[in-house]
C-alpha cells in the first residue's frame, strides 16, 4: 500500500494567509498524512527551499516552469528518499513544443507536468508518480493537457502509473472527460472507502467549494483502496487556498 499526495500551495498569499505564515502548516500537514509520494503546485523557488529543508526525508525532481531551472513554479514530485529509488524522470511542457518551456493554444500562463519512476527498495515493485498544474483559462489546453498526460501515463510500458494535480477543471469539463476516457481514473470515484469533499475554497469554504484537483490512476495496474480531501485546519489556520487530497493505493 502507497500513499498519494496532491497539494497546491497556493504561491504567495497575503496577509493572515501569508507564504511565511502558512509555509509550516504546509508542512505539518504533510508531515501528519506521511505520503510514499507526493506532488505539489505553484511552489516557486521560495516554497521548494523550506520544504526541502523541514522535509529532509523526501527527495524530489522539478523544475521552475519558465525556464526549465528554477524560475517559476514547479511541479515537483517528492519521494521518500530511504524507500524509493527514483529513475527515468523528466517533465514536459503543456504545449505544442513540450520539450522546450513554452505555452500553445489558449493557455494563460506556461504549464508544464513532471514525473519519475519509483521502485520499491524492499519489493521491487515501481510506479510512476506524474503531476501536473493545467491552465486555469484555456478549455482547450485543458483538454490538450488532459490528453498529453494520459499519453505519457501510457508510454511506460504497462508500469503502475498515478497522475497528480490541480487540473483547474469540475468533473463535468471536457478535460475531466478526456482524463477518464483514456486509461486513467479517478482515484476519489474508483475507491471503495472515499468521500466528496470539494478541494478549492479560497479561504472562504461558505463561497468557493469546488473539486479541481484530482488524483487520477491507471485502471489496469492501480487499485484505490482510500481517498480523502484532507479539510482540516492546521492549527486553527487553513494551510493553503486548496485542500490537499491522497489516496491509498495498492498496485495491482
Amino acid at each position: 500500500m502507497y500513499r498519494i499526495l496532491s497539494t497546491n500551495v497556493l504561491c504567495w498569499g497575503n496577509e493572515e494567509h501569508s507564504i511565511e505564515k502558512r509555509i509550516p502548516l504546509e508542512i505539518e500537514m504533510i508531515k501528519r498524512l506521511k505520503p510514499d509520494s507526493f506532488g505539489v503546485q505553484e511552489a516557486h523557488i521560495d516554497w521548494m527551499k523550506p520544504l526541502t529543508a523541514a522535509l529532509p526525508e523526501y527527495g524530489w525532481v522539478g523544475v521552475g516552469r519558465e525556464d526549465g531551472k528554477e524560475d517559476g513554479e514547479f511541479e515537483a514530485v517528492f519521494y521518500l528518499k530511504e524507500k524509493f529509488t527514483a529513475s527515468d524522470s523528466g517533465h514536459f511542457w503543456i504545449s505544442e513544443t513540450p520539450d522546450v518551456p513554452s505555452k500553445s493554444w489558449d493557455s494563460a500562463c506556461t504549464r508544464m507536468a513532471t514525473y519519475v519512476k519509483l521502485t520499491d527498495k524492499v519489493t521491487g515493485n515501481s510506479y510512476v508518480h506524474i503531476n501536473t498544474h493545467l491552465d486555469h483559462i484555456g478549455r482547450v489546453a485543458q483538454v490538450n493537457g488532459a490528453r498529453m498526460i494520459a499519453e505519457k501515463a501510457a508510454s511506460f510500458g504497462g508500469l503502475p502509473v498515478v497522475a497528480t494535480g490541480d487540473f483547474n477543471v469540475t468533473p463535468d469539463s471536457d478535460c475531466y472527460a478526456t482524463m477518464i476516457s483514456s486509461n486513467m481514473g479517478d482515484a476519489r470515484t474508483l475507491a471503495p472507502d472515499s468521500d466528496s469533499s470539494f478541494t478549492f475554497h479560497w479561504f472562504d469554504p461558505e463561497k468557493y467549494h469546488d473539486i479541481i484537483d484530482y488524483i487520477f490512476v491507471d485502471k489496469a495496474t492501480v487499485a484505490p483502496v482510500r481517498f480523502r480531501v484532507f479539510n482540516e485546519k492546521i492549527n486553527g489556520s487553513f494551510y493553503s487556498d486548496h485542500y490537499a487530497v491522497y489516496a491509498d493505493i495498492e498496485l495491482k
